[in-house]
């Protein structure tokens, strides 16, 4: 096996949920809330990226703390109503390397409960660990401590694990905790996002297919 554990994260890595499901929502509570305010999807794929979307909430979308709170339970209800779907491929590939032996955890900035709720839906194998948006704000991506604790939980060399993740945010947890990186191209074709992720990446895919025949050599 390449890599005893895959760290993988979820929206937009192993879901197509940002298109679906998190822009939508973000859209709704424009609408409502702050109706002078556009971004496209694009714009909001890039911005997610780099500066981060609390980053990007805050200081670009102009929100404050309490906003902050009223727009992620806003989200969190959105995300409850509005199943995303695993991008095509990415079912076999998983089995496949569960069935091997591979361990599978997720990092993301859904909640562990969406997070559950989308793998068992898709009929993905469940996640032998999962790190989310309920960790404190600390302790979540791009800070590297969760990686750090799926090397002790499961006795694991920084060379056996690869961070599989479409943003920046995923790029720097695993430089920081020094372990190999892997791009997912296939959820957007935003330009300054490939430009970025090309060059700090150990490996980039542009399709699901690309990175399964990379697992399998």
């Amino acid at each position: 096996m390449k890599y005893r554990c895959l760290i993988l994260d979820h929206d937009d890595t192993v879901m197509n949920s940002t298109a679906t499901v998190h822009y939508p929502s973000f859209v709704e509570y424009m609408k409502i809330y702050k109706p002078a305010v556009h971004y496209t999807l694009e714009e909001y794929f890039r911005y997610n990226s780099d500066p981060g979307v609390v980053t990007f909430f805050r200081d670009m979308v102009g929100l404050t703390d309490e906003e902050l709170k009223h727009e992620e339970l806003f989200w969190k209800a959105y995300a409850e109503s509005h199943l995303p779907q695993a991008f095509p491929g990415i079912h076999d590939l998983l089995w496949q390397y569960k069935d091997e032996g591979g361990i599978i955890a997720v990092v993301s900035h859904s909640f562990r409960h969406n997070i559950l709720r989308d793998y068992v839906e898709n009929d993905l194998p469940y996640p032998d660990a999962i790190y989310g948006w309920d960790l404190p704000a600390e302790q979540r991506k791009p800070d590297p401590y969760a990686v750090f604790d799926i090397l002790e939980r499961f006795s694991l060399k920084k060379e056996e694990v690869l961070v599989v993740d479409d943003l920046k945010p995923g790029s720097v947890m695993a430089k920081s905790a020094g372990v190999p990186f892997a791009a997912a191209g296939w959820a957007n074709d935003v330009p300054e996002i490939e430009t970025y992720m090309r060059a700090h990446s150990d490996f980039y895919f542009k399709t699901v297919p690309e990175f399964a025949k990379f697992m399998q050599e």
